[in-house]
């Protein structure tokens, strides 16, 4: 069935997105892909030029979804607390539903190539950026937020890891206990902070 441009571009990004994740970046080739979306390796070129350009705009795509998600769930809300909450559950939860994408975004192999941890770099970098201006603490510097709003996402990171990433990926419920759990550390030692200590 032949599908409108953009719906063909999306279809094969969700393909490529499980065939990487199973196979890593360097064991999958174009033609394992196409064989997998159904289209001849032709039609995949004529949406991405090449292996690493396709791995990349998967990088970007797999992070602005995840960005969205914590996007939604915090704009939600209108107390400090559950935002927290609720920017962790939202983190979690799409790890759990989509294992694939955060095996890709945060794999090993994402991490020793330049390019491919470049594309990480920005999805933390722009969840740190979102999560700054929810930091509620007076009188701390632009650079004390930061800190602290990368420390958070890196918990989210670390937590996942450790949680959902081994033979059983974990299900809502789960993730919601561990968001009530983290999100209410989270919550205390930001309250503890205190701006200009030494």
């Amino acid at each position: 069935m032949r599908l409108p441009a953009e719906q063909r571009r999306r279809q094969l990004l969700e393909v490529a997105r499980d065939v990487f994740s199973e196979r890593g970046f360097h064991a999958t080739s174009m033609d394992d892909v196409a064989t997998a979306a159904g289209v001849t390796k032709p039609v995949l070129y004529q949406h991405f030029r090449n292996k690493r350009a396709l791995f990349v705009e998967l990088l970007d795509d797999v992070g602005d979804e995840l960005l969205n998600r914590l996007y939604a769930a915090t704009h939600e809300v209108s107390t400090g607390r559950e935002r927290v909450e609720r920017g962790f559950a939202a983190y979690f939860r799409y790890v759990v539903e989509n294992p694939n994408a955060f095996r890709l975004l945060f794999g090993a192999s994402v991490r020793n190539d330049p390019e491919f941890a470049a594309a990480s770099v920005r999805v933390v970098d722009a969840a740190a950026q979102a999560i700054i201006p929810l930091i509620e603490i007076e009188g701390a510097d632009p650079e004390h937020r930061l800190v602290l709003a990368n420390a958070l996402v890196g918990m989210a990171e670390a937590t996942s890891r450790r949680s959902f990433t081994g033979d059983d990926p974990g299900d809502k419920e789960h993730a919601d206990l561990l968001a009530r759990w983290i999100s209410e550390m989270a919550w205390f030692g930001l309250r503890g902070v205190r701006p200009g200590a030494s």
